[in-house]
């Protein structure tokens, strides 16, 4: 329990200010957009990845709840692998024609592949 009491100050131990107060720097999450609104961006990447392509979604806005069943549905519709990692949805190989389809037809109107 006392990890979890220090990591929830942001590693912070000790302070001998007597007036010092941690900070509570909560991101909040935005709320998702609709999907006819969101301008997501269908790319294929390999850096870091040792060769191996991927697809990446971008520009996702929305609780990362959403942004995770988003990219489940993506992943059982491909068939393949993924995660949601840093804001960007990942499908496992070149699904990109794929992903665009099943994106345009659930009213992701405003969807293009780079």
């Amino acid at each position: 329990m006392a990890a979890k009491k220090i990591n929830s100050l942001g590693g912070l131990v000790y302070s001998t200010d007597p007036n010092f107060k941690p900070s509570s720097e909560q991101e909040e999450e935005q709320e998702s957009l609709l999907p006819a609104q969101q301008k997501l961006k269908v790319r294929l990447d390999t850096k870091h990845r040792a060769g191996k392509a991927v697809t990446l979604i971008d520009n996702f806005i929305g609780t990362t709840a959403d942004a995770e069943e988003l990219g489940k549905k993506l992943k059982s519709f491909c068939g393949t692998g993924g995660s949601v990692k840093d804001g960007e949805i990942i499908v496992q190989g070149d699904n990109r024609d794929k992903v665009l389809q099943w994106l345009l037809k659930n009213g992701y109107q405003q969807t293009r592949k780079i």
